[in-house]
């Protein structure tokens, strides 16, 4: 530090500026024209740590000693320039002075040149204040207005901030974004002029007049208004005036709030309580709301009135029980358990009872939902009584042609078993007359007619009882390993009757390789036979029939076509429906029932095929039917030859009431070598048996005494006739008669009238085993 001058300094100032000096606040500190002090202050003593005595002749830049407030360089000193340009050096800003201690002070300063009476500069007067309380409420300042700045700038209503003189002085984010302005384009402009007028709104105006005029603040004031850039908006605005700062202005905050889409939920809302409510009053069910915790009846419509009796007023605060929809208080709350756990009840035929004490039947839906905060559940009640009663009486009728239809099929079954008791003589009966062989040519033209009439009427009889398996399901299948070729010819065998009396030409083709499937022989040969039957029916004399047979991959075809009349295009579709038929004559030269068809589909389905026409009027028809095969056995067993009726002769016993059945099948019997004995009811057949002691017994079912049934059962416990063969042959041909028979010992179930080659058959095999 240099050394200080012993001369004293202060003869240059006058005592009254020493005085001056010492009694202001900020601090003040002289030189003379080397830069040295020359005086102090106290403020100045007590900001750089100098006293008087320690400041008085050092250079002014040791003393006085600041830096920049953020690089911390040393900053020029004011006196220097005082003295060089001879100038006043005004305040500096960003300056701190660094005490005697260390201590660092912001300050404020500025150096004025002294000057003598020549007008010389003969030192300088520096004064400087503290500005750290200033700063440090500057600073604080500044937090506020940028923590408010912040909280505007992320306020998702748009804010602007204007002036007394409607001018813009700042907005947030959410205002040029919501009316899609620029900043440069918004601040320091007057807000009528914002947007190329767009602002210029005359509720608007009238708002801030009266905020500026009065004083006041507004609240919730609304506009409506078309904005170019975003349409017709509803604002809510909210206005008030503050103080600036500084204090030297007001100023004028003012919020937006887009309602649009409110006001248009708003407006759909009441439209909706509008229409629910009108719904709710025109409503044809019943409709109660209730308070979900107490359960009690807040509202009711006037349907409810009308069902139940009460008033409006008699249903508000009712529970559920009290007004006669449960039982009981108990039965209620049980009910309404249930509900506030699940959310939902539902009771399709809850009892009722009104005001008066009528009993009604209802449907009842409870469900629990919230509105405005709070849980309420509506019922929805509707009288179901006429329906309840009306399904009673369907239920009744249904019962009733349940019942007609078990009666129906009772009465099939009985029909069936009376037509083929009188059908089993006749054919047995044509059966001898073609043993005959010397017979004149109008014995055996009669003969082929009975034959064929026969074959029509059997048919007819068989599709009867069809009817009732076909819509009840109770078809039944018993399928095994067989072979197509058998299933045709047996086909062919039964419809040449009728396809050789009409004179037709059938043309049978069959591949030379054996095609197995697994299926119901005698259900195929059925098929087989409707389709013949059908088509000899429909083609006229002399006309063509074509059964092919060929394989297709896996699957097998069967196709018959002919040169009939062909199928109409409207009765196509509905060809395989139970009871179609092609329009009939009067003279019904075609005959038949509308049933085998349909059974033929239902048979072919049952056996996984398919069945499908192909036809057109004029141009005859085909059917092809469709059948999976089985694969080719590695070794084909021979089929089992049938026995020949003059085979070794058997003792058969004929049980039968009907005497012309048991007199023309004894008399077929004998004439085929057998041996046999005939008895009509079931007592004479047990005392028959043990006395005769049949191989085999022909065994008739509705027997006066004791029925088939019986008979068999007590023969099957007779150890004597162990081995006797029982043959069912009977009118009653329902799975159930058959499956009956197969209980109650009977080996075979022949359904009259039946083939007498199907009981020579039977007859023969009782032979081979026998041997």
């Amino acid at each position: 530090m240099p050394e200080a001058k012993s001369e004293p300094v202060l003869q240059i100032q006058p005592e009254w500026c020493r005085v001056t000096f010492g009694s202001i606040c900020d601090a003040v500190i002289t030189t003379d024209a080397t830069g040295r002090v020359t005086y102090l202050n106290s403020a100045a003593e007590s900001l750089t740590g100098w006293t008087q005595n320690e400041a008085v002749g050092v250079l002014l830049e040791f003393v006085f000693r600041i830096v920049h407030h953020k690089t911390g360089k040393p900053v020029e000193n004011p006196t220097v320039r005082a003295l060089r340009d001879g100038a006043i050096v005004g305040l500096a800003n960003h300056t701190l002075l660094i005490a005697k201690d260390g201590a660092e002070h912001p300050i404020e300063d500025s150096a004025s040149p002294i000057r003598n009476e020549q007008n010389e500069v003969v030192g300088v007067v520096l004064v400087f204040r503290d500005v750290t309380e200033r700063m440090r409420k500057e600073r604080h300042l500044q937090e506020a207005l940028s923590f408010a700045d912040n909280i505007i700038a992320t306020m998702r209503d748009p804010f602007v901030v204007l002036d007394n003189g409607l001018r813009v002085i700042t907005a947030n984010r959410s205002f040029y974004h919501q009316f899609q302005v620029k900043r440069e384009d918004t601040e320091a402009r007057h807000i009528y002029d914002l947007g190329d007028g767009q602002w210029n709104i005359p509720r608007l105006r009238t708002l801030l007049e009266e905020v500026l005029r009065e004083n006041r603040s507004f609240q919730n004031f609304d506009i409506e208004h078309v904005f170019p850039a975003i349409g017709k908006r509803i604002m809510l605005l909210n206005a008030s005036r503050f103080e600036s700062v500084n204090g030297q202005s007001e100023l004028i905050l003012l919020a937006f709030e887009d309602i649009t889409d409110r006001k248009r939920i708003e407006s759909a809302l009441q439209t909706s309580e509008v229409r629910y409510r009108r719904l709710f009053e025109t409503a044809k069910d019943g409709i109660l709301i209730l308070d979900a915790k107490t359960l009690r009846i807040i509202d009711a419509n006037p349907f409810m009135t009308e069902l139940l009796g009460y008033s409006h007023d008699e249903f508000s605060g009712k529970e559920l029980w009290e007004i006669g929809l449960f039982a009981d208080k108990q039965a209620s709350q049980a009910a309404y358990k249930e509900l506030q756990e699940q959310g939902y009840i539902r009771y399709d035929h809850l009892p009722l009872e009104t005001k008066h004490g009528e009993k009604a039947e209802v449907e009842f839906v409870s469900n629990i939902y919230q509105v405005n905060g709070g849980s309420v559940a509506q019922c929805n009640i509707r009288d179901i009584s006429a329906r309840s009663r009306l399904e009673r009486e369907l239920k009744e009728q249904t019962e009733a042609l349940a019942d007609l239809h078990h009666r129906k099929d009772e009465f099939l079954a009985m029909l069936s078993h009376e037509l083929r008791s009188p059908l089993a003589p006749i054919s047995n009966a044509v059966q001898l007359l073609r043993l005959r062989k010397n017979e004149d040519p109008v014995q055996e033209r009669a003969g082929a007619i009975i034959e064929r009439q026969l074959t029509q009427l059997t048919r007819l009889v068989d599709d009867l009882m069809e009817v009732s398996r076909i819509t009840s399901g109770r078809i039944h299948l018993r399928q095994e390993r067989v072979a197509l070729k058998s299933i045709v010819d047996n086909a062919v065998e039964t419809a040449r009757t009728l396809i050789g009396h009409r004179r037709h030409e059938l043309t049978v083709s069959l591949p030379p390789q054996p095609i197995w499937l697994y299926a119901d022989a005698s259900r195929l040969e059925q098929v087989i036979v409707n389709l013949l039957t059908n088509a000899a029916k429909f083609t006229d004399e002399r006309g063509h029939i074509w059964l092919t047979v060929q394989q297709d991959g896996e699957n097998c075809l069967i196709k018959l076509r002919d040169t009939g009349v062909g199928i109409a295009p409207e009765l196509l579709p509905h060809i395989f429906d139970l009871f179609t038929q092609a329009e009939r004559s009067l003279d019904r030269s075609q005959g038949g029932l509308g049933i085998g068809l349909a059974l033929v589909q239902r048979l072919v389905e049952m056996h996984g095929g398919k069945v499908v026409v192909h036809s057109a009027l004029g141009k005859g028809s085909e059917f092809i039917v469709k059948l999976p095969m089985m694969p080719p056995a590695e070794t084909a067993s021979p089929p089992a030859e049938e026995g020949e009726p003059g085979g070794p002769s058997r003792r058969v016993l004929v049980v039968d009431d009907s005497i012309d059945t048991a007199a023309t099948l004894e008399m077929l019997l004998q004439s085929a070598g057998h041996d046999v004995r005939v008895v009509h009811d079931g007592p004479s057949a047990l005392h028959a048996a043990l006395d005769y002691r049949p191989e085999i017994v022909l065994l008739d079912i509705g027997l006066p005494g004791l029925d088939g049934f019986e008979v068999a059962e007590r023969l099957r416990r007779e150890p004597t006739l162990k081995g006797v063969v029982l043959v069912a042959l009977t009118g009653y041909g329902q799975e159930s008669d058959r499956q009956r028979s197969q209980d109650g010992g009977f080996n075979f179930h022949l359904v009259k009238p039946a083939k007498f080659s199907m009981v020579t058959q039977i007859l023969a095999n009782v032979a081979t085993q026998a041997t």
